[in-house]
């Protein structure tokens, strides 16, 4: 069903239903739990109407003591990291019309917050990246772009870097948005809902395909560097045969690390794009490195930590299997994910123990938590953002 869903998502394109399970799911029950903390919630506030059931990477920014958040209908607000106070709200939406049946679909503000160079860039559905000031709001410039901004943009080389859901990666310079280069990738037949947000390292832009591959473009030209598959099409059906690469590329040392729905979790050599080992994960949600481990959640829900030069498996926790977490956060001696219900569960770091579970709004989080200093950010489907103290 897990599957069946993904590729629904990717024909159906606009909706992540996270209400719409299968019979199974709707009999899952979450495993007792003894709270070994409670969780503290030090300030909570909200944001337009969120992103409601709808796919998105919407994702909230920290910058020094202040977090930027955004709603798909085209509310951007930030708030004071200390206390949420919040500091400035900015409508982005470009004709706000009297009447009633005009303009109801909003922004549909769907990719980002990226924070760089003074400001704010954020992607939308409807083929535009918006650049806001970071201190005031205010929205500096628009520029039209050639396919869905489905993806949080990167910075670096003195340029933004936009994946779109058209195959293309567009440089665009950070004062205007004046396009710089552009590379074209190929797109199977069918994908899922989802892009991978690029990575700067090294003077090259990493980005994840819709063909399972890796690659890396000179950031300052465009010109490939090195492709390498991080996982290879197999089965007769196209639903068998989707390898997207829709997470983030991580570096770390000499490493970039690599995962793909359908096929492999992946160290390459940053330098040539060898592979330096490979291990059997499916997963198209975000990972995080902390230290010498690799913290992911595969496509099924099964949380695993690894070690980061071998790949070696340290633990794996299967007990939220089915809950639809968004990816993992590191806050301390422990790790964060959210699920479609509006849980927030913790675990132990070292051994992968469900240690705590907290109750959000019933909407449900669909990006993973924010470390910001020593508290947390997480962010629910209807708008309801949270700071959320180290345990």
């Amino acid at each position: 069903m897990k599957k069946f869903s993904l590729a629904v998502l990717a024909l159906c394109g606009s909706a992540l239903l996270a209400g719409c399970t299968s019979k199974d799911e709707e009999e899952l029950v979450l495993p007792d739990i003894n709270n070994q903390f409670k969780t503290q919630v030090v300030w909570q506030e909200s944001v337009g109407n969120g992103v409601e059931h709808y796919f998105s990477r919407l994702t909230p920014a920290v910058y020094k003591d202040t977090v930027y958040a955004a709603s798909r209908d085209g509310i951007v607000s930030a708030f004071a990291l200390a206390d949420g106070k919040r500091l400035w709200r900015t409508d982005v939406r470009e004709n706000s019309s009297i009447w009633p049946w005009q303009g109801g679909e909003g922004a549909k503000l769907s990719g980002g917050i990226l924070q760089a160079f003074g400001k704010l860039y954020i992607g939308s559905e409807h083929g535009s990246v918006i650049a806001l000031d970071r201190e005031t709001g205010e929205v500096l410039w628009r520029k039209s772009v050639p396919g869905e901004a489905l993806s949080t943009p990167a910075a670096g080389e003195g340029l933004i870097y936009v994946n779109l859901g058209s195959g293309k990666l567009l440089a665009l310079h950070p004062d205007t948005g004046e396009e710089r280069w552009t590379y074209e990738q190929e797109m199977p037949a069918l994908t899922l809902r989802g892009l991978s947000s690029p990575n700067v390292a090294a003077g090259g832009v990493l980005v994840g395909e819709e063909t399972g591959r890796l690659s890396v473009l000179i950031a300052n030209s465009g010109f490939a560097a090195w492709s390498a598959d991080v996982a290879v099409a197999k089965g007769a059906s196209e639903f068998e045969r989707l390898v997207d690469v829709d997470t983030k590329p991580l570096v770390s040392g000499a490493y970039v690390y690599s995962i793909a729905y359908n096929g492999n979790l992946a160290a390459l050599d940053l330098r040539t794009g060898n592979v330096v080992w490979k291990r059997e994960y499916s997963s198209y949600r975000e990972m995080t490195i902390e230290g010498q481990t690799i913290y992911l959640v595969d496509s099924d829900g099964v949380v695993y930590a690894l070690d980061k030069d071998s790949g070696i498996e340290r633990w794996s926790q299967s007990a939220l299997r089915g809950w639809y977490l968004t990816g993992p956060g590191v806050l301390g001696d422990y790790l964060a994910l959210g699920d479609q219900e509006g849980n927030l569960h913790w675990l132990n770091r070292t051994t992968g123990e469900l240690v705590a579970r907290a109750e959000f709004d019933g909407s449900g989080f669909y990006v993973e938590p924010i470390q910001a200093d020593d508290k947390l950010i997480v962010i629910t489907r209807d708008g309801e953002i949270s700071a959320i103290a180290k345990p």
